[in-house]
């Protein structure tokens, strides 16, 4: 089963190129398309990133060991 990232992954080109085709088949010129179609595409990057980041979880972190006072 895909994960979240997987499709993260997927909807990349998927914005990049079909948006990009859907805006130039609306009419939207080209030299439009790309930076509408690129900055959704950086929106999907940017939640990925930032809004449900890959965090680790309380288990698999290292386990961090009391500082030791050398007095």
């Amino acid at each position: 089963m895909a994960g979240y990232y997987d499709i993260v992954l997927g909807l990349i080109p998927v914005a990049l190129l079909g948006i990009t085709a859907a805006l130039t088949v609306v009419g939207v010129s080209l030299t439009a398309a790309v930076p509408i179609s690129a900055t959704v595409a950086i929106g999907v990057i940017g939640h990925a990133m930032f809004v449900n980041g890959p965090v680790d979880s309380v288990e698999d972190a290292p386990a961090t060991r009391p500082r030791v006072n050398s007095e």
